[in-house]
């Protein structure tokens, strides 16, 4: 479960003091799968950078199964971000010289996991890329790419998954396959936010939370 009170987050840029995130307060049960939907500059993926433990509130707490985050050191923080939460991203941020399989078994190795390669091939299965194990990024289309990526997110067994965009370089054939399978892993027992514009997208998972300004504006089911 991932709880968060009064968060707010600011920046400086230049002479502008620009408020990402105004006092939110939101709850995401286990094994739901929600939307946080906005137009560009609503604060939607700084808020999923401090669901993600990638940046720090500047006021408020967070919660993540219990523990509130502000009171973790970093190394805990990093064995949190490395075994209870998988990323997903528009870009796909994958290493272009290296396989589709060299690709997922990176979050393993960091962690010296003895069995790396054989764990990314059964991530690649679930995510039906088993005939391209040995393909580099440039040899795949993007809708297989991201699943390269979803791959790699779920590698370490997270039980939350945050996909920040994952849909919006592909087509609607590869939206679909990408939605489908983020649902499948749902089904599966995980808890999956994904950051979106496209209602599309938002209207196929559990709850809409809709941001503006920094601000919850509102939430549909």
């Amino acid at each position: 479960m991932l709880t968060v009170k009064d968060i707010s987050k600011n920046y400086r840029m230049g002479d502008e003091f620009v408020v990402a995130l105004d006092r939110i307060s939101l709850r995401v049960k286990k094994s739901e799968m929600v939307a946080i939907v906005g137009a560009s500059g609503s604060g939607k993926s700084t808020l999923m950078h401090i669901l993600g433990c990638l940046d720090h509130p500047d006021s408020g707490q967070y919660f993540l199964n219990s523990r509130e985050i502000s009171k973790v050191g970093n190394d805990e923080l990093a064995q949190i971000r490395n075994r209870e939460i998988g990323f997903v991203f528009q870009s796909f941020n994958l290493l272009p010289r290296m396989s589709a399989l060299e690709n997922v078994e990176l979050p393993l190795l960091y962690s010296g996991h003895p069995a790396a390669k054989d764990k990314a091939a059964s991530a690649l299965e679930e995510v039906n890329l088993g005939s391209r194990l040995y393909h580099e990024p440039n040899q795949l289309p993007g809708g297989q790419r991201q699943r390269v990526a979803i791959a790699r997110a779920l590698v370490t067994d997270p039980s939350i998954i945050l996909a920040d965009e994952p849909t919006g370089n592909l087509d609607s054939k590869s939206n679909e396959e990408i939605l489908n399978i983020f649902q499948k892993l749902n089904r599966d027992g995980r808890t999956i936010i994904i950051v979106t514009h496209n209602p599309e997208i938002a209207r196929e998972c559990q709850r809409q939370i809709h941001l503006r300004d920094g601000r919850i504006m509102e939430e549909a089911q």
